[in-house]
């Protein structure tokens, strides 16, 4: 016997070995019912650090996609501030410039142009894009790459009509023969 009072009471005769059997399996029953709380609360606290790393993690996650999202639109700003800087057209000074004016957010604004610029610029030819507080001239085919990035730095684009496009375009006496095969 592990136990030396349980011994020592047997001896005594002040109780049997039923009893004493009994006290031991009490004794496990308690041990074993303690260690199943301890595991239970173990589970539980394991339970919450694993909830708690799921939300850091979710939120993580949505922190990086706000970051992705931020350098996105500042690499098309870039995309757009440099397409703008290189295609800007300056008007030609050979004789006195007009002032053009547009509606820009409600407001009448201006530009000096030469009269062929002011030509292009009603007919569509040329657009023009705001960068920072600067109006900028520049092709239709580059506003219309500006555009498919974001709308809002063009701020007139006339439209050309088919008539006018044929009488404008470069190629027109170049013309593409049919038996060409790419």
């Amino acid at each position: 016997m592990a136990n030396p009072f349980q011994d020592q009471f047997l001896k005594a005769g002040l109780t049997n070995k039923t009893k004493v059997e009994k006290a031991k399996r009490k004794q496990r029953k308690n041990t074993n019912q303690k260690n199943r709380n301890e595991i239970d609360q173990l589970n539980e606290d394991q339970k919450r650090l694993l909830a708690e790393g799921e939300k850091k993690a979710a939120k993580d996650r949505q922190l990086n996609e706000h970051k992705h999202q931020q350098s996105k639109q500042n690499e098309i700003a870039a995309q757009i501030k440099q397409l703008i800087e290189m295609n800007s057209i300056e008007p030609k000074g050979d004789a006195e410039p007009e002032i053009f004016q547009f509606d820009h957010d409600g407001k009448i604004k201006q530009i000096d142009l030469d009269s062929r610029g002011r030509t292009q610029l009603i007919s569509g030819v040329l657009c023009v894009a705001l960068l920072g507080e600067k109006y900028h001239l520049i092709s239709r085919r580059v506003a219309d790459k500006v555009s498919e990035r974001d709308t809002s730095y063009i701020v007139l684009a006339n439209s050309m009509d088919a008539s006018e496009a044929a009488e404008d375009d470069e190629y027109a006496d170049f013309p593409v023969p049919d038996d060409l095969v790419w």
